[in-house]
């Protein structure tokens, strides 16, 4: 079978706008992906315009501040802990604070010293118990004194004994503390 001229221009013309069709097919899609890409490229743009070269210049310069502040602050606290756990020495601070505080002292204790961990700093720690006796407030003074103005020492348990005569004003307790001491280089 034999096409004629009429035929073939048909079908050519049928190709060529089958073509075309296919062809703005493809160029809406990529116009389409083209337009997506332009609106992420911008948000990626305006992201990075936002973040501030400056600033982080400049951290590394305030956290190596940092880095020398905490290193001194761990420093003073190894010299504070480096006091020696000398019985003579916590006697003095004992008596001192007692005196300090109107209440007197009857019995110091210990046991021996244990190697602990605090906070990844080796320490010794020597278990001391206290027996005072004194007014309430005086005794109570006396715990918040020796937990508060010494760094070297915790009080753990603060027990008062309350007597049953009537009109004794003057209480008994038994101090449980813990005195520490820096072990290392």
């Amino acid at each position: 079978m034999k096409l004629s001229k009429k035929s073939w221009m048909f079908i050519s013309i049928g190709l060529f706008l089958i073509g075309m069709v296919g062809l703005w097919m493809v160029y809406s899609e990529q116009s389409a992906v083209e337009k997506q890409l332009k609106e992420e490229l911008a948000l990626v743009n305006s992201k990075v315009d936002s973040i501030e070269l400056e600033q982080l210049a400049r951290k590394p310069g305030e956290l190596e501040q940092q880095l020398d502040k905490t290193l001194a602050q761990s420093q003073t606290a190894r010299e504070t802990l480096s006091q020696p756990m000398n019985s003579i020495i916590m006697s003095d601070i004992l008596f001192n604070t007692a005196e300090a505080n109107s209440v007197n002292i009857d019995a110091i204790s210990s046991s021996a010293a244990n190697k602990v961990d605090l906070d990844g700093v080796p320490c010794l720690a020597l278990p001391v118990t206290v027996s005072v006796k004194g007014g309430l407030h005086q005794l109570v003074d006396f715990v918040t004194e020796l937990n508060g103005k010494y760094p070297i020492a915790e009080v753990n348990t603060f027990n008062v004994q309350i007597p049953y005569t009537a009109g004794n004003t003057t209480l008994s307790a038994s101090i449980n503390m813990v005195i520490y001491s820096y072990e290392g280089s």
